[in-house]
This record gives C-alpha cells, structure tokens and sequence, in this order.
C-alpha cells in the first residue's frame, strides 16, 4: 500500500484529534494534579510534576511516520498513547521507584518501561526514565476528576539529573545542527556524561542516607512562637529517622496545620507524638512506598486528633483522603 494510500486515514484522524484536543487539555490539568494529590499523600519527595497536551501539529507529524510504506502507526488514536504527557522529577533514584509503586498502587498500568535499565543492559549509557502508560482504575470518577474518564495518560518519572541530561540532548540531536565529522565525538561525550551522571545520582543517594542517619535525636531551643518549617524539618529528621524526606513545600504546611491545633513549639510537638503508638500507625497504613516524615507525623496528628484534625481549614482540600485514612487508623488490629 503506498503512502498515498494511507493519506486520507491520517487526515480523518488528525481532523478528530484537533476536534478532542481541548478535552484533553482539560484532561491533562487533571491528571497533574491527581498525580501530586497521590504524591504528596504518600508523603514521596519530588521536584516538581508537570503535563502537556500533545499538539496538533506534533500528532500529524507522528500519525503519518512510515516505515518503508507502512505507517508506524495505522491507528493513531488509538496508538499513539503520549497525546497525554505527565512529568514528575525526582530528587533521587529511589524516588522513581517509589513513585512507580505508588503508581501501580493507585492507578491502572498498562505499560512500564524502565528505559534506564533496557540501555544499562546492554552494556551502555544513555537516556534513562520510567516510561508509564497509566489510566485510572475506575475511570476518574471517583477520584473527582471526571475529566479522566476514558483518557489514558504517558508519564515519565526521572531524576532531576537524568532530565537535565534528556532535555540538552533532545536539543542537541533535534533542535541542533551537529556536523557530520563531530557525530561520532558528541556520541561518545553524551556516554560519558550520561556516565557521570549516573554516579552524581548515586552519591546524592548517599548524601541523603548519611544525612538520614547523622539526623539529630532531638532539637535546640528556637525562640519563636510558633513552629516554623525548617525547625520541623529538623525535629522529624530525628524523630521519623527511618523516614524520606518530604517535599520542601509541605514542612511549612504541616506547621500551619500545627498551629491551628495550638501546637506552638517542637517540645509540645515531642511530648504530643508520646502517646502515638508509632509502629501500630504503620502498619494500620500499610506503607507500600517510602513514606516520607511529613507523611508520617500526618498520620501521626490525625491518630491522636481524628475528625478534629480532617476538619481542620488547611486539610479542606482532602477531606475525602483522610477520612480514607482515618477508617484505616480506626479500624482493630486483627
């Protein structure tokens, strides 16, 4: 079959993408931030998440791809699977993981590639990311996102390095006019950099693991009048020792929350957390990811305070999530 042949099939389905392309802007929005809804509920430390709606003009390019006369892609709507595009970046490799879990946890997988571990396979160094086809499991309703419905989205996950090392080679090798006499010598700089930063995400791995375990047991005095979130983030250093880091944004917020419950110091905070019985918190959650020390005193307010602590003006956006999590806190131990 000729490429002419195939003409008419891509226009029609370019005509209906153009035609559903602003549903899935409004799509895209939502699957942002049902992404960092599930993040920053299991407490998981990230960098940033963000999305984008692949545009017309990039879905025609991709839907009239051939291989000899063959289309790559006879169904484009159907296979072309980025129209979505979700980006989260982490801090460290553990992080993609964790992240990839709580994913498959939370949501319907359909396809996982951990393109890392394909080029690291065989033998080289290269591009390196979590690739996941996702949808919701039950269709984005009961998430409150209706908008989801029937809509799947790409998401990659990668560290910060790992993306800073994907976006400057994308520009290079596509955006870039690169001699064909310096090809081979920019091939092999790419390796070694990709190289470099495979051990950098390493050693930052390291860094956050001594800084884990060197966390001070307990806190200096701080003259202030309420707990401010660098001090929190010190005292649950020590006190959730075992525990990830949590987004930088989040240690400010929990002190909100803490002062909307009266809690106006750490000391307060260190007596308060006496009467939680740590262990049975976590396994009434059943942790499935790295719960970060955010994540983790969250759980702990809400055991000691329950309803009080769900109706309080700085939860007002996850009412639902925590009475969840509530049930789970009440529920016996069998």
């Amino acid at each position: 079959m000729s490429v002419e042949t195939h003409a008419e099939p891509v226009r029609e389905a370019v005509r209906a993408y153009a035609a559903r392309q602003p549903r899935l802007v409004e799509a895209t929005a939502g699957w942002v931030t049902l992404v960092r809804t599930l993040l920053d509920d299991a407490g998981i430390d990230y960098l940033s998440v963000t999305g984008r709606t692949k545009s017309v003009a990039s879905f025609s390019a991709k839907a009239n791809r051939t291989d000899g006369d063959r289309l790559l892609y006879p169904d484009p709507l159907e296979q072309i699977t980025d129209q979505i595009g979700v980006r989260v970046i982490t801090y460290v490799h553990s992080d993609v993981a964790a992240v990839a879990e709580l994913l498959d946890d939370q949501l319907t997988i359909l396809d996982d590639r951990d393109l890392g571990e394909e080029t690291a396979r065989s033998g080289r160094f290269g591009y390196a990311s979590r690739h996941l086809l996702v949808r919701s499991d039950d269709g984005g309703d009961a998430d409150g996102h209706p908008e989801l419905a029937g809509e799947r989205a790409s998401i990659q996950v990668r560290t910060v390095l790992q993306h800073a090392w994907a976006e400057f080679e994308h520009d290079i090798r596509y955006k870039g006019n690169v001699p064909e006499d310096a090809a081979a010598d920019l091939d092999r700089r790419f390796t070694l950099a990709a190289g470099l930063i495979e051990l950098a995400d390493r050693e930052f791995a390291t860094i956050r693991e001594r800084i884990q375990q060197a966390a001070p047991g307990s806190t200096t005095e701080v003259e202030a009048d309420h707990i401010v979130g660098q001090e929190l983030a010190t005292f649950l250093a020590g006190h959730y020792s075992d525990a990830g880091w949590s987004h930088t944004d989040h240690y400010d917020w929990i002190a909100g929350l803490l002062t909307q419950l009266g809690i106006d110091s750490v000391d307060d905070l260190a007596d308060l957390l006496t009467s939680v019985d740590a262990d049975a918190v976590i396994r009434r959650m059943g942790y499935r990811y790295p719960a970060g020390a955010v994540r983790r005193l969250d759980d702990a307010l809400l055991a000691i305070f329950g309803e009080q602590y769900v109706t309080l003006e700085g939860n007002s956006h996850r009412v639902p999530l925590l009475r969840a999590r509530l049930e789970k806190l009440s529920t016996p131990e069998t």
